[in-house]
């Protein structure tokens, strides 16, 4: 998170902030929670200190992470030669 932090910034400066916003909550919650916390905030591809604060106030850091969209479309789907799925029209 915090080299995504980094990266996503047009100076390395600018992402300090939330990179000390990120430590800070460490001390309010425990390893295991931030790193989950960022990992879902990753997977929705919404890397950002108050994402991972509302994360972590709503407690879904502690559920499962969500399936891909791709997974998820393909498990609805019924298993036959016919059927193609999205990769196929793209």
């Amino acid at each position: 998170m915090v080299q995504r932090q980094l990266k996503d910034r047009p100076h390395p400066e600018h992402g300090y902030r939330s990179c000390l916003g990120l430590l800070n909550l460490s001390r309010r919650y425990s390893r295991d929670r931030l790193e989950q916390a960022c990992a879902r905030a990753l997977s929705i591809n919404s890397a950002s200190y108050q994402s991972i604060t509302l994360i972590l106030k709503q407690g879904l850091d502690q559920l499962p992470l969500p399936l891909a969209e791709e997974e998820s479309e393909l498990a609805d789907l019924p298993v036959h030669t016919n059927v193609r799925g999205p990769r196929y029209y793209h």
